[in-house]
């Protein structure tokens, strides 16, 4: 990695298939960052198991949602991909940062209570803390920009909290985080609740077009998708909600303006117009997915990514932590 170029950290949980929401939102613009940044992309697995998780489907998820991340484009030489829980770093950095963190500063993460509220059976400490142990994904690389979401910027601001904090007591230790700001992704929403987010997670299966999804199951959640009764091709997100979603999708993959696409399909109905977004999905995922395929049979290419970006990652994240570890009195390792 070069080191004149600023640092980019982002991380997934491997909970599933990238939707593609995550593809058109976010996933589709990183492939751009690889030429002018340093990027380390993890498979946040040590987040996942605040959550109870199925131990063979956790281990496949996470290795597919690694094939998906080079399938999509992005480069294994250029960029860093790793497994989280394969760089002791994030850990160790993790529980340092814990004794950096105040109980109210937890106490105010809204993502904890929402999760709360989901696994009321399972409110675990880990699920509690974990603000710390992402505040030490980002400062373990000296990260200068995370690309955050809406949902993740109160976590982002914690870390820059944590960064200072521990600045101010022991020196210029960290880089200060900031968020990423660029090309703005599309938003797209769930097919069935066009009000929400498309998710992973949701719970109706039509809801969310998968990068692994086949060319009939696109076109069958397509044709599924919730309207409204207004009969026209018209983006108004207030009032039109579902057709709206629509023409974002078939915009963000065609490049054409939504007054374009008014223009093309006036007069024409919904059916029509379903059918033609599915097909531009099914058209750009075709390339991703083939690659995608190639890359599941050739286990022994995975393995050396996987080995050789592990190995890149806690050289990085050693130099860090060592750093911190003096600065904070644990004693020096005698080799």
């Amino acid at each position: 990695m070069e080191q004149n170029k600023k640092t980019i950290f982002s991380g997934m949980q491997p909970t599933g298939a990238i939707t593609l929401g995550n593809y058109l939102g976010a996933l589709k613009n990183w492939t751009t960052l690889q030429e002018e940044y340093n990027c380390l992309y993890c498979i946040v697995d040590m987040h996942a198991i605040t959550v109870r998780q199925n131990p063979a489907e956790l281990r496949k998820n996470a290795r597919n949602l690694l094939i998906q991340y080079i399938a999509a484009g992005l480069d294994p030489t250029k960029n860093i991909i790793y497994y989280q829980s394969q760089v002791s770093g994030h850990a160790e950095l993790g529980w340092i940062l814990n004794c950096f963190t105040y109980m109210g500063e937890l106490n105010r993460m809204t993502q904890f209570k929402d999760k709360s509220k989901k696994h009321a059976d399972n409110i675990n400490a880990g699920l509690y803390t974990y603000p710390a142990l992402m505040a030490a994904d980002i400062l373990l690389f000296n990260t200068d920009l995370v690309p955050v979401g809406h949902d993740q910027k109160q976590h982002l601001e914690l870390t820059r909290d944590i960064a200072m904090r521990f600045n101010t007591i022991y020196g210029d230790t960290f880089t200060i985080p900031d968020p990423y700001i660029g090309k703005v992704g599309a938003k797209i929403m769930d097919l069935q609740e066009p009000t929400n987010k498309m998710s992973k997670s949701a719970e109706d299966k039509n809801a969310t077009i998968l990068l692994t999804d086949k060319p009939d199951e696109i076109l069958k959640k397509f044709k599924r998708a919730v309207t409204d009764n207004f009969a026209n091709i018209k983006y108004d997100v207030e009032n039109q909600p579902g057709i709206s979603n629509l023409i974002s999708i078939y915009s963000a993959i065609t490049n054409k303006t939504y007054d374009e696409i008014e223009n093309e399909f006036a007069g024409k109905g919904y059916g029509d117009f379903k059918v033609e977004v599915a097909q531009a999905v099914i058209e750009t995922l075709k390339p991703i997915q083939q690659k995608y395929d190639e890359l599941q049979k050739d286990k022994a290419y995975i393995d050396n990514i996987i080995k050789e970006n592990t190995e890149k990652a806690n050289y990085k994240a050693q130099k860090i932590l060592r750093k911190v570890q003096k600065k904070i009195g644990f004693p020096p390792i005698i080799r």
